[in-house]
């Protein structure tokens, strides 16, 4: 028999632990760099790896995707806030962030928001798909990296 022998990676959402903070950090790089490649680049990798271990970890209820051994996604909330939704380049349309997504509205389940980038039209098309809407337009003033951004919210 040739071919694919069709065993594939399952994908586990779990709770982030201490010894994930480097990889998680890793991967938000690398996902901002290739996901959001309009965005001036604000902070050094080794300030960014910084704020995920001392501002992201400790301040929010972190959640990772795992495949194998391998973190390929991650998400920040902060009550019913997503505060950062991440893959690993190369994860994207493969129901990773859709798992993610479900976790927050596991835990959430009357009501969740977020922001993306109004220039950021691939994960605006995601969160429309899953249910969540526009309900206010900023002109870049409330972020810091100045771009125009949108807030999203979901309700069952």
């Amino acid at each position: 028999m040739g071919g694919k022998s069709g065993c594939r990676l399952t994908v586990e959402i779990r709770k982030a632990a201490a010894k994930d903070v480097a990889e998680v950090a890793e991967l938000f790089i690398a996902s901002q760099a290739d996901a959001l490649p309009f965005l001036a680049r604000l902070h050094t990798p080794q300030e960014t790896r910084a704020f995920i271990a001392n501002e992201v970890f400790p301040k929010c209820d972190m959640w990772v995707a795992v495949k194998g051994r391998r973190i390929v996604g991650m998400m920040a909330l902060t009550g019913v806030h997503i505060d950062h939704l991440y893959l690993l380049p190369g994860e994207y349309r493969r129901g990773i962030g859709t798992k993610l997504l479900d976790k927050a509205k596991q835990l959430n389940p009357e009501k969740l928001t977020l922001y993306a980038f109004a220039a950021n039209t691939r994960a605006r098309a995601f969160y429309e798909r899953h249910g969540f809407g526009a309900i206010e337009f900023g002109d870049g003033s409330g972020n810091e990296a100045g771009e125009p951004d949108i807030l999203y919210e979901w309700t069952p």
